[in-house]
């Protein structure tokens, strides 16, 4: 589990979108464990408290919960996991299509160069 951390963006915003992504992606599945704030702390190499945070933005969120005494697990409910993935995919499509646009592109050759490159990847 790679932790990339910058100076960008609070550090347990960055530590929640990564958990985020790997429920989202499916490194967690619905109803597994997560391992210990101290472990995902050593493992991204940050504070406890910063990693408590980040867990409870998630919680907040409802991808994760606690249960009392047994540790924290992966929701499952599929639904908001799956809201979770299109929200971030529409809001990766706007970046994209934002920064095609300052370039100058027009929308049929931004749709040939998806076409191309997906392509080119399958």
């Amino acid at each position: 589990m790679a932790w990339l951390l910058d100076d960008s963006r609070p550090i347990y915003i960055q530590l929640a979108s990564k958990i985020q992504s790997d429920i989202i992606s499916g490194v967690y599945k619905p109803g597994d464990k997560l391992p210990s704030v101290r472990d995902l702390a050593m493992d991204a190499a940050v504070n406890p408290n910063t990693m408590q945070k980040a867990l409870t933005e998630l919680e907040r969120g409802g991808l994760i919960y606690t249960q009392r005494t047994s540790g924290r697990f992966i929701s499952e409910d599929l639904q908001k996991v799956s809201a979770m993935k299109a929200a971030l995919a529409r809001e990766q499509i706007h970046q994209f299509l934002k920064t095609m646009l300052r370039l100058g592109f027009k929308k049929s050759e931004i749709l040939q160069f998806m076409e191309e490159t997906f392509e080119e990847e399958s």
